[in-house]
């Protein structure tokens, strides 16, 4: 397949980070400079409006992130506080149905594992392609295995 991305391939929502990102510095810097600037203050009061800056923009980072890192021996799945090394094995099909919140992949174990790194949040677009681009790769990665090919077990 010509179209198959070139691996090492890295999935995440690029804007959504971007938001992320800026947010988490801007909060940072404008809840420190707020206990900073504030003059009746003593310097453990200021100390805990940088601690909570820094709690704050903390949690907008660890929710930028999500990402699939996919490579020649399989995929890794990061999530907000988890990551998730699978084999293209252990991967049976992707899915982005219309109103999910991100991609799930359904597993060889029987169980979905939700994959936040392609979500249709405010790039769809990019998502779908995204997740269509996953989808090959699993396909193409699969194809040795006749369990999972298309037409069924070769025999």
């Amino acid at each position: 397949m010509s179209d198959l991305p070139a691996l090492p391939v890295t999935f995440r929502p690029a804007r959504t980070r971007a938001v992320l990102v800026t947010a988490a510095v801007a909060i940072f810097v404008v809840v420190s400079a707020v206990g900073m600037m504030l003059e009746t203050l003593n310097a453990g009061e200021r100390a805990s409006f940088v601690l909570t800056g820094a709690l704050l923009g903390g949690v907008l980072l660890m929710l930028a992130r999500p990402r699939v890192l996919a490579d020649d021996t399989g995929v890794t799945v990061v999530n907000i506080t988890s990551r998730r090394r699978l084999a293209w094995a252990e991967i049976l099909h992707v899915n982005l149905r219309p109103g999910d919140p991100w991609v799930f992949l359904d597993l060889s174990d029987g169980t979905s594992l939700p994959v936040l790194g392609i979500q249709p949040g405010i790039a769809r677009d990019r998502a779908i392609a995204d997740a269509r681009a996953l989808r090959a790769l699993v396909a193409a990665r699969s194809a040795g295995d006749p369990e999972r090919s298309p037409e069924g077990p070769r025999g």
